[in-house]
């Protein structure tokens, strides 16, 4: 609980601190030096190593394969009916708190890029290092039942995304992962679950944000759709599901309940130099990674500053069209201006224009 508690102030101070500079490399930075580089260091400074202890050894290609697949064919029997209903359900206030479509506005392709592939490769890759190599297994170490550990890294790993309406859908998904780990004995089939899950979530994404459907559910012909969708997802996740009995094979070779519950030993910290020692790389990793994105894209730092200092308030689907002509207009500025077309000074104006638009004017 403590390293979880570290890893949530380091992330809350890298994306007020970090993100603010750039989304992009906001997220990647998080990634891999809060929960990969933390989780590394918590468990280096016991004398655990890493790899071992986190499960990363590779279980072969066919549990692999069916933690993507059961990723796949999970988020649509029941991550998106989840969401769908939480979407339905909450105040539309709560959705404005987590807008995936917020880190997509106003990006230039290459900031796109990197965010797609943070979010379908190095997410899931570090986040399952942590919440479930590290945090799901220090849970474990008690000796208590797997599943109770599951459960809770589950919800911790949920409230980290700071999403309201996503809330439980992430929780499903945490159990998920972990049950995937104790049932192979490998972190691979989690990361493969995790990765299925991102990738479908942004094909969607940009499939929608093309054809453009309408972000909120509301139509009756959504809730049919909806409702099949349930029932072929739910048919083909029992099946997958009733598959691991009759070929045991699919989640690796078999492995003892005396292993699968075996406690982890307790480890004494590391003496107060050598915790300085294992951090030191890290701290020089991240210092250096910084300075270095200063220096190379100072005109994205302005920017950022610049929709840092005019927040934007959101335009509703039911809002007149020329609020949403404006706010279109706005975020292809910012890419002109990413790219130098225009002067800064001019979608800074634009955008302080929209910022200070009364909450009646979007309404």
């Amino acid at each position: 609980m403590g390293a979880a508690a570290a890893v949530f102030v380091a992330f809350l101070a890298s994306g007020l601190l970090v993100q603010t500079l750039n989304v992009a490399f906001g997220i990647w930075f998080t990634q891999i030096f809060v929960f990969l580089g933390l989780g590394w260091y918590v468990l280096r400074a016991t004398g655990r190593e890493p790899v071992r202890y986190t499960r990363l050894a590779f279980p072969g290609l066919v549990p692999v394969a069916f933690g993507f697949v059961l990723g796949v064919v999970n988020f649509f029997a029941i991550v998106a009916p989840i969401q769908y209903v939480a979407q339905s359900l909450l105040p539309p206030a709560w959705r404005e708190i987590y807008d995936v479509a917020d880190m997509f506005r106003g990006q230039s392709s290459l900031e796109m890029a990197f965010i797609v592939v943070s979010v379908t490769v190095v997410a899931p890759l570090c986040e399952e290092f942590f919440f479930r190599g590290v945090f799901f297994q220090g849970l474990r170490a008690p000796g208590g039942p797997a599943m109770r550990a599951v459960l809770l890294s589950a919800v911790v790993f949920s409230m980290f995304h700071l999403d309201p309406v996503g809330f439980f859908a992430r929780v499903e998904l945490g159990v998920l992962f972990g049950w995937l780990l104790v049932r192979t004995g490998s972190l691979w089939p989690a990361i493969l679950a995790h990765t299925a899950n991102n990738l479908v979530s942004m094909v969607l994404f940009f499939s929608a944000r093309h054809l453009e459907m309408p972000e909120q559910p509301g139509s009756q012909e959504q809730a049919k759709s909806m409702l099949m969708l349930v029932i072929l997802g739910g048919a083909v996740l029992w099946a997958l599901l009733a598959a691991t009995r009759r070929f045991p094979s699919l989640l690796g070779p078999p492995r003892s309940r005396e292993e699968l519950e075996a406690p982890e030993a307790p480890v004494p910290l590391e003496p107060a130099p050598r915790l300085l020692q294992l951090a030191v790389p890290w701290m020089l990793a991240a210092v250096l990674t910084l300075g270095t994105y200063k220096a190379l894209d100072p005109l994205g730092i302005q920017l950022s500053r610049i929709d840092r200092d005019f927040p934007l308030r959101s335009v509703p689907e039911d809002a007149p069209d020329v609020l949403h002509a404006e706010r279109k207009a706005l975020y292809e500025l910012r890419v002109q201006a990413r790219r130098g077309e225009i002067p800064l000074g001019e979608y800074a104006q634009e955008r302080a224009r929209q910022s200070k638009q009364k909450k009646t004017d979007v309404r």
